[in-house]
């Protein structure tokens, strides 16, 4: 009887095993909650949601203003040389409104004004400005007297060109003939601008002559008048354009 007690006994020990079976987790602590940093990471999300409507609404915050589509000289119009684009708004800047451009079209241009360029109103006045020792002389010119595709902005050479000098006599010697026809086809001016040219669209009564305005130094101005009024002058394009 006490051989079986014994091992009934050591069954019992074997039955109930100190050790958790292969594959069962042990039992984890609770987790620590923490509400400050929840409420950080909602409060980061919140204000970078506002950033981007913000970007947003800025980005939209556009006006239509005026850029002009060729060069323009000092003194010119913009005329129809212009297309609308659109700008962040900025109150500093005085953009010229595309619903303006008609307005405009009666200002001159301070100075040039370059292909591409978004206009602001400082660069116009009501009157065209003419540089300080610089006079602006009207003249008309027959074909042959300019050279063909001649446009504001262009430098050229004022020559003053007489009718005698291949039409002289016979019997005059050539000495005297040299001397007529380089009295004749003088140099007025060495470089001038050209600062307004008439197109066809510009033109309301049909005419085979082409006026264009010169800017010449002041003491120049009335030889080139002079010749103008004689219908004596002749325009040559140089370097410098």
């Amino acid at each position: 009887m006490k051989i079986q007690e014994r091992t009934g006994a050591g069954n019992n020990r074997s039955a109930t095993s100190a050790h958790p079976a292969m594959g069962e987790r042990l039992p984890t602590p609770p987790r620590e909650r923490k509400p400050a940093l929840a409420a950080l990471a909602v409060l980061l999300i919140l204000v970078g949601a506002l950033g981007a409507t913000m970007l947003v609404l800025r980005a939209g915050d556009r006006i239509e203003v005026v850029k002009v589509t060729s060069d323009i000289q000092a003194g010119e119009s913009v005329g129809d040389h212009v297309t609308s684009v659109l700008v962040a708004d900025d109150p500093s800047i005085h953009y010229v409104l595309w619903k303006q451009r008609e307005g405009l079209k009666s200002f001159k241009a301070k100075s040039p004004i370059y292909e591409g360029t978004v206009v602001i109103g400082d660069m116009f006045a009501k009157r065209a400005t003419i540089p300080a020792g610089k006079a602006s002389v009207g003249v008309s010119l027959k074909e042959g007297q300019y050279p063909a595709g001649i446009k504001s902005g262009d430098t050229v050479a004022v020559y003053r060109v007489g009718t005698s000098g291949s039409s002289g006599s016979r019997g005059s010697s050539s000495s005297s003939s040299s001397s007529s026809s380089s009295a004749d086809d003088a140099l007025i001016v060495d470089r001038a601008k050209v600062s307004y040219v008439q197109g066809q669209k510009d033109s309301t009564i049909s005419s085979t002559n082409l006026p264009v305005t010169l800017i010449v130094d002041s003491g120049q101005a009335a030889s080139v008048a002079d010749a103008a009024s004689a219908g004596q002058v002749a325009l040559v394009i140089v370097p410098g354009n």
